[in-house]
């Protein structure tokens, strides 16, 4: 196990055989937020964000590739002096060209998130212009966590999710909802299939089986479990998502297909019932001094009028950080083994002072048959896993 002194990059094996570790370099004060790819030439590439705190306009994508057993100092991609750039995640096309998805948003609103977009054509060494892949809606703001998808026609598919602007509330998530943005020009144009009964679940993580059928896992935001559903006709409609037996503390997922139709998910094994406080504030705001200040509470919302009770649930534990496989289709993941364990404090973003102690927000990918897994640690730094067949056995 690594520690926080170690984020120099290097990967080193650890007391697990099968296991090589390394903390990335951080180049500002909080890193949160991982997403893994394989690159056109084979090498693997991490991307995150990185600032002063989550919904400073500071915050802005930051880039790393691994060479050898080290990883690279990151790059900063993405530099909106007046917005906070989040949740980047990598795609590699079938032509070559790497596509950089991240959101941007003002503050701690994330009704007024937009996707933007930027490409590569030499494998990520150098980028192209910034511009916006999906704007802002007049219903709230739009949002990505998980990679694309290429089916066998060409097809793609985002998995995006909409942060519902309420007349009178500050957001805090409770009527978000899924969506699959398609495209079957290569990205030229795009359509938007709802994901129906999606409320509530989020951060939408699609893998293709062996027989074409589509899986899609889900965060919740009631902060219970872990939820399913499936499409069967290359995404343009969805089951009405299920609750797993995993659970989930509202924080988020993902998953890769593995030979055989095997599915490995890293999460957190953790949800409201394991949560002894609720967190307040969603979101710490930095004043001119340094100093973090509440910008609004989860209690102090207006009540809502549609006649669902449900609200959104921040401040369950962040932690284990959780590896599950499952044999069928995602339904029972029988087979679980942690990668880092902890009290997985999370009731302040506040990285300036050290108060988060969370393992979250993990990506994972294969190549071949080793696992590559990354996630934040304690919002101080991105922790990086390497797994061969030996640890997972």
């Amino acid at each position: 196990m690594t520690t926080a002194l170690d984020a120099d990059g290097i990967v080193r094996p650890t007391a697990d055989a099968g296991r090589r570790d390394a903390l990335l370099f951080p180049p500002e004060v909080q890193n949160h937020a991982a997403n893994l790819a394989v690159l056109p030439d084979g090498t693997l590439a991490c991307v995150w964000f990185a600032g002063t705190q989550e919904g400073v306009p500071d915050i802005s994508v930051w880039f790393s590739r691994r060479e050898g057993d080290a990883w690279s100092e990151p790059v900063r991609l993405s530099d909106d002096p007046g917005r906070s750039e989040q949740n980047p995640v990598l795609n590699v096309r079938a032509s070559g060209e790497v596509w950089l998805l991240w959101t941007s948003q003002h503050a701690g609103n994330q009704d007024t998130a937009r996707v933007l977009r930027r490409v590569s054509t030499d494998g990520g060494r150098t980028w192209g212009a910034t511009d916006v892949l999906v704007p802002e809606t007049d219903a709230g703001g739009v949002f990505v966590r998980q990679p694309m998808v290429t089916l066998p026609s060409g097809r793609i598919l985002l998995p995006v999710f909409h942060c519902v602007r309420i007349d009178g509330r500050k957001w805090v998530g409770d009527r978000d909802y899924s969506g699959v943005m398609i495209s079957d020009d290569d990205g030229a144009s795009w359509r938007e299939v709802t994901v129906p009964e999606s409320t509530g679940c989020v951060h939408m993580n699609i893998g293709r089986l062996s027989d074409g059928q589509l899986v899609a896992l889900y965060r919740s935001r009631w902060a219970d479990h872990v939820y399913r559903s499936v499409s069967d006709d290359d995404g343009e409609t969805w089951s009405a998502p299920e609750p797993t037996d995993l659970p989930n503390n509202n924080s988020s997922v993902q998953f890769v297909v593995l030979d055989g139709d095997r599915l490995a998910l890293v999460y957190n094994e953790s949800s409201r019932a394991d949560a002894t406080e609720r967190r307040l504030s969603l979101y710490d705001e930095i004043d001119d001094d340094g100093i973090a200040e509440t910008q609004g509470t989860v209690e102090e919302s207006a009540p809502l009028t549609d006649g669902d009770p449900r609200q959104a649930f921040w401040g369950a534990p962040r932690a284990p950080m959780t590896l599950a496989l499952s044999d069928d289709r995602g339904v029972t993941w029988p087979r679980r083994r942690n990668l880092e364990e902890g009290d997985g404090y999370c009731l302040s973003n506040n990285s300036r002072d050290g108060l988060n102690r969370e393992f979250s927000y993990p990506s994972i990918v294969a190549d071949g048959t080793t696992l590559h897994v990354a996630f934040t640690r304690f919002r101080q730094a991105i922790e990086y896993c390497e797994l061969t067949p030996e640890w997972l056995s």
